[in-house]
């Protein structure tokens, strides 16, 4: 079997050092309580996982089929939340001291905001050398300060699905791979008349879709320079005023659509941005006639958002040493592998891929690769800081969406609004900025 390696330089050295990672419902896990009633309670002795990821069915079961497999130490029951839930257990239990979850998984910007409640994991991550994790990758787990504080655990991004079918309406000259954002609304709008009238463009615009992380982490960037600084300037509003025009020629139905994957499996949108994971399905039946592509290029250059998860431990959890060694178990490269197979969520260890990867996955691959290592590579992070306040920030990009492209309200006089709305909020939890944005100072909209 021949193989191949991916190195855990998906993340850049040029890409990492650039990121500026500074730390700053009912709960389904209370102080007093126990695991979720909609979760996985796994019996006596085993360790409680809480994580923000694999929140989908489909993508529990199967993470819940590798830890079965892979770890041995303990069984794991594992409970997926949303974020609210995820930042109110782990405040709730460490400072009452009743702490009942073993072990957290999250986002970068979902566990900053926890560094002090989180225990330290130098002697952990000094026995996991032979990860090969890079060493900007391993010292996001210090979130700022001199002591681990997460083990990474895994990365993704997002990128462009097309169908090949799309191919024909392309304009002369453009290479689908080095996409500007006026071409690709070229494209789009070609591809609508040459289709009768129908549009062959998506975005995750449902009540479930990440579609407020395009505005965050691809269209603001790369027009502005910015996510949250620029929010409101003049090329925010020529952002938002490009937006309005795309959204003009994407199918209405992307107000349903929370996994792009589905409506381009149906055949329903020939060319659609999302999340790896949710567009991994598209191509898995028919992987030749289809392209993954890097996301499109703006005035200052291609911002991209790279999502960086880690493992980490609360202080004053029970049974440390087999939460531990959950860790070590996956973070093994054969472990790693196995969650991208199954899951595209890519390695942060030293990895060789099999040949017989998913032709979807390999695909994706090439894509995440080529926005990292271009060299006008603009790389955003998820809001860092926000904890249970991250969904009222998504909220407001999800609402200027909203007022602009579906109540057709005046650009800047919704950008505007919206700006004090984000203020407030970020006024109130007085956090550093996060890249893009100018790092060290404290977060709010100009």
């Amino acid at each position: 079997m021949t193989k191949s390696t991916l190195p855990n330089a998906l993340i850049s050295r040029r890409t990492v050092l650039g990121l500026g990672l500074g730390a700053a419902g009912a709960a389904a896990l209370s102080a007093c309580g126990g695991v979720s009633t909609t979760g996985s309670s796994g019996g006596s002795g085993s360790i409680t996982f809480l994580s923000t990821q694999f929140t989908p069915v489909e993508e529990r079961q199967r993470f819940e089929t590798i830890l079965g497999s892979r770890v041995t130490a303990a069984k794991v029951a594992y409970n997926p939340v949303d974020e609210g839930v995820f930042a109110s257990t782990i405040t709730s239990q460490v400072d009452a001291g009743k702490v009942q979850v073993n072990l957290v998984g999250g986002l970068h910007g979902q566990l900053a905001p926890h560094a002090a409640r989180l225990l330290d994991l130098d002697d952990l991550a000094g026995s996991l050398g032979d990860r090969g994790f890079s060493a900007d990758v391993a010292a996001l787990g210090k979130l700022g300060g001199g002591s681990v504080k997460y083990i990474p655990w895994m990365q993704a991004s997002y990128v462009v699905a097309v169908n090949k079918k799309a191919l024909q309406w392309l304009p002369s000259g453009v290479d689908p791979q080095k996409l500007t954002y006026d071409q690709l609304l070229a494209w789009v709008k070609a591809g609508r008349a040459g289709n009768g009238g129908k549009p062959i463009f998506g975005l995750p615009a449902g009540p479930k879709g990440l579609y407020h992380r395009f505005f965050q982490g691809y269209l603001l960037p790369s027009f502005t320079g910015g996510q949250i600084t620029t929010f409101r300037s003049p090329e925010a509003a020529q952002a938002w005023q490009y937006m309005k025009e795309l959204w003009a020629n994407a199918a209405p139905a992307s107000t349903n659509y929370d996994f792009m994957q589905e409506p381009l499996q149906r055949g329903e949108v020939l060319i659609a941005w999302d999340h790896v994971a949710r567009l991994v399905d598209a191509p898995k039946d028919k992987p030749d006639d289809w392209l993954m592509v890097p996301a499109p290029r703006g005035p200052k250059g291609m911002g991209y958002m790279l999502v960086v998860a880690g493992l980490a431990i609360p202080r004053g959890a029970p049974d440390v040493d087999r939460a531990k060694e959950v860790i070590k178990a996956l973070t093994t490269p054969e472990t790693q592998v196995q969650v991208l197979r199954e899951n595209a969520f890519f390695p942060v260890a030293q990895a060789t891929l099999p040949s017989d990867l998913p032709p979807a996955v390999s695909l994706e691959a090439a894509a995440v690769r080529a926005q990292q290592e271009a060299g006008d590579a603009l790389p955003s992070l998820p809001p860092v800081g926000l904890g249970a306040k991250d969904g009222e920030v998504s909220q407001v990009f999800k609402n200027s969406f909203k007022e602009i492209c579906l109540d057709s309200k005046p650009v800047q006089q919704v950008l505007d609004s919206q700006a004090k709305q984000l203020n407030t909020i970020l006024d109130e939890l007085k956090v550093p900025c996060w890249k893009p944005d100018p790092d060290g100072q404290q977060c709010r909209v100009q």
